[in-house]
């Protein structure tokens, strides 16, 4: 067998998964990690010296959190690990990875792709005000930082999250002002039979909203955002509930629209892309182990598709499965069938949980023309819109072209979703139809000086 130069990117539950079952065939993976400490984003660990305890940090969630990092612990003598690892770019086999200011080039036979997803988020008038979050980002203040974003708090969007944070936040001591469920009673209501195959899950979702109302947080269902109040600094939320607008006061909106795969890196190395109509995203092609399209390239996680962190585990085990069949080396086949009836249960979960918590496709269409949706440059709604009447634009790289929504340093991580809703909604299309921004790197902002290297570099030799 020629060697075998195995890298993972992202050490959350698929990477880590993944590179345990390499390690255990006798492989010493790379593992690559954006974050200072493994765990992920659900499994996020504070800063070495952080005093507050698991059952804190992550509720009902603690063993399976401590279950992930004893087991990154253990590994370390067997793995290159490389925490604090930006992968930046992806060419022929090669990886750019930025560490400490410095940009190196990582060879691979074998990539695994464990790299998470992020929120999803819509604009609407207010959402740059200074004291506006992502709900991700609120949750990342509290485990990391053990912060809140604010004093008086309002939670709004929809998905398992939303409900998750606030319960979080308020259990830490900071005042939730209300929770704003896009989603409807009668959605959750009738993903209620599907639910039922995951009990723990429905259970641990009615304990967090019980508690909250008990302890009187208002929870809201059916609204939608009318505006942010205040200029310097997040006041109050103004939002619509059918026929009647209400206004809390808060200092602080943490606010997302469920997740959606980072997938940059799938993208770069050449793989095949499909549009998954329930995460309402465009996903690399993939088999039921995780195999993309070009031989090599796995992908597991949420950067895959949406699963959650048990689906991750299982999902990067398999992966790394499929990577060890790929090389003809010894390995369980009974396991990989198992873990694929795993997943594919845990799929139908997903499937129950998209419909409680549906996507409020209505919120692209109602965006104000003068709301800013890509803030990098600034590109309003009336822009994007009017490009379309101009010039009857019905692909989202057209629109890319027309106004350069998407080419700034974010490069439409943030903001190349609700282009292609206020595209969609514009042109009478759906978002599958309009298709997806091209990746360019560097996938996330680095230093000029470091593209600028890497260019100077490749001319030379």
């Amino acid at each position: 067998m020629s060697m075998v130069m195995p890298v993972i990117v992202g050490a959350g539950p698929a990477g880590v998964r993944a590179a345990e079952a390499l390690v255990a065939q006798g492989l010493r993976p790379v593992i690559l990690d954006e974050a200072p400490r493994a765990g992920g984003q659900i499994y996020r660990q504070p800063p070495q010296g952080f005093q507050r305890p698991k059952q804190e940090l992550y509720g009902f969630e603690h063993r399976k959190a401590d279950a992930v990092h004893r087991a990154m612990a253990a590994l370390l003598p067997q793995v290159d690990y490389r925490p604090g690892s930006l992968v930046w770019n992806l060419e022929g086999k090669t990886l750019d990875v930025l560490q400490d200011g410095v940009s190196t080039a990582v060879p691979y036979t074998h990539l695994i792709l464990a790299t998470g997803a992020t929120d999803r988020v819509l604009p609407f008038p207010g959402w740059l005000t200074p004291g506006v979050y992502t709900l991700g980002g609120s949750q990342v203040a509290l485990k990391y930082q053990g912060c809140a974003i604010g004093a008086r708090v309002v939670f709004m969007g929809t998905g398992p999250l939303l409900y998750l944070v606030a319960y979080q936040y308020a259990k830490a001591g900071a005042q939730v002002a209300a929770v704003l469920d896009t989603s409807r009673f009668a959605d959750r209501w009738a993903a209620l039979p599907g639910m039922l195959r995951a009990p723990g899950l429905l259970a641990k979702g009615l304990y967090y909203m019980a508690w909250l109302r008990a302890h009187g947080v208002p929870l809201h269902s059916g609204v939608r955002p009318v505006a942010v109040q205040g200029k310097e600094r997040v006041t109050g939320l103004t939002y619509r509930q059918g026929a009647r607008t209400y206004t809390v006061d808060c200092d602080a909106l943490a606010y997302g629209l469920a997740l959606r795969s980072e997938t940059q890196l799938a993208s770069l190395a050449g793989c095949e892309f499909e549009y998954n109509t329930r995460d309402r995203n465009w996903a690399p092609c993939r088999d039921a182990a995780g195999r993309s399209s070009v031989p090599g390239v796995y992908v597991a996680g949420d950067g895959a598709a949406i699963g959650g962190a048990d689906a991750a585990e299982l999902a990067g085990e398999r992966a790394a499965i499929a990577l060890l069949e790929d090389i003809n080396h010894p390995h369980d086949a009974q396991r990989a069938r198992g873990l694929e009836a795993r997943l594919a249960a845990n799929s139908r979960v997903r499937a129950a949980l998209e419909r409680a918590f549906p996507f409020p496709d209505d919120w692209a269409q109602g965006i104000a023309d003068d709301t800013v949706v890509c803030r990098c440059e600034e590109v309003t709604a009336g822009t994007l819109r009017q490009a379309v009447n101009d010039t009857a634009a019905q692909e989202l790289n057209r629109l890319k072209a027309l106004t350069r929504v998407g080419m700034g340093r974010c490069q439409g991580r943030m903001c190349g979703a609700a282009a292609a809703e206020v595209l969609a909604h514009a042109c009478g299309r759906s978002p599958a139809e309009v298709g997806r921004l091209r990746n360019q790197p560097p996938v996330k902002p680095v230093p000029v000086r470091v593209v600028c290297l890497e260019r100077r570099e490749k001319v030379s030799s």
